[in-house]
């Protein structure tokens, strides 16, 4: 299986699309080669705009952009995109309902030895907060270059999380529709719904889980906002038991979406399998996924664990 790096395919994704699609602008924070771009600069530099490190700014100007035709994308450190400009993001993008797509790449605790202040756990929920914000979340490289297009397809504005690790790709040109969700496995005994890279080894968790004999039913929902109820129902419906994991923090996420609609409706329980509320230390990637059960025997337990309460 080919890996490849999530922030590569992002920029060149988007580059290729600029290259036959003139309206399109690349924004960048000083962090235009780690997003990808380093090329495009290059190739369309009346098309780049490096405004520094000043991500409010570059909000402010991705929005003034738009108004005159222009599909702005801003691609930086996710916490720096979302927390650190959330009123730009609210104002001037939302709003306004401006066509300008923000990329926090890095998301997650991807940017690990950093800390609690590069760590971007609470993400999904500041963009799913404003009005008119479609939130998505791609996970393997095919996803996420298909998720790009239909970005970039979209009228309106786009949040999109990327990583930063190695990502499969499975070159299996599956079609991406936003606000749709589709099934990896089908099962009877329990309903897992991820999103993201997370479902990389929620994949794995959920491949070993049914070799030893757990019928697990997995649902994949790369869209975040607005979420695909009709395949989470459809599927908590026929197993009575649903498990959201996701790589951020528990509240405000996937599984507050989930519960909303399970909520909306009844007779499934939920169980969560996320980031506890509190600040998480400096540490490596791998370790900070142990920390919080989100490692592929973590994410293995939260399943048995779930099916064994019923």
């Amino acid at each position: 299986m080919t890996l490849v790096d999530p922030r590569k395919t992002f920029g060149a994704t988007v580059s290729d699309c600029a290259l036959e699609r003139p309206e399109i602008v690349v924004l960048s924070t000083d962090s235009g080669k780690s997003s990808g771009f380093g090329a495009f600069a290059e190739e369309a530099p009346d098309r780049y705009v490096e405004v520094g490190i000043a991500e409010q700014a570059a909000t402010a100007i991705a929005a003034g952009l738009a108004t005159t035709g222009a599909i702005p994308v801003l691609c930086a450190i996710a916490p720096f995109v979302t927390s650190r400009n959330f009123e730009f993001f609210r104002n001037d993008i939302g709003y306004m309902k401006q066509n300008v797509k923000i990329v926090g790449r890095n998301g997650g605790f991807t940017y690990s030895e950093l800390g609690s202040t590069h760590h971007s756990l609470e993400d999904y929920a500041l963009a799913g907060s404003i009005p008119n914000v479609v939130v998505l979340a791609p996970g393997d490289a095919g996803e996420l270059r298909a998720a790009c297009r239909a970005m970039l397809d979209y009228e309106g504005p786009v949040y999109m999380r990327i990583g930063s690790g190695p990502i499969p790709d499975f070159r299996d040109n599956r079609e991406f529709v936003i606000g749709r969700g589709y099934y990896v496995t089908r099962g009877a005994d329990l309903t897992v719904v991820t999103t993201g890279y997370t479902s990389i080894l929620v994949r794995e968790a959920v491949a070993a889980a049914r070799a030893g004999g757990l019928d697990v039913e997995l649902v994949c929902v790369p869209t975040v906002v607005p979420i695909d109820a009709g395949i989470i129902l459809e599927s908590a419906n026929r197993t009575g038991l649903v498990l959201t994991v996701e790589e951020h923090y528990e509240f405000g996420g996937l599984g507050s979406r989930v519960a909303d609609v399970l909520s909306a409706s009844g007779g499934a329980r939920l169980s969560k399998l996320a980031v506890p509320q509190r600040n998480q230390p400096s540490s490596t990637y791998d370790d900070l996924l142990r920390r919080n059960g989100l490692d592929v025997p973590g994410i293995a337990r939260a399943m048995m664990n779930v099916v064994q309460s019923r």
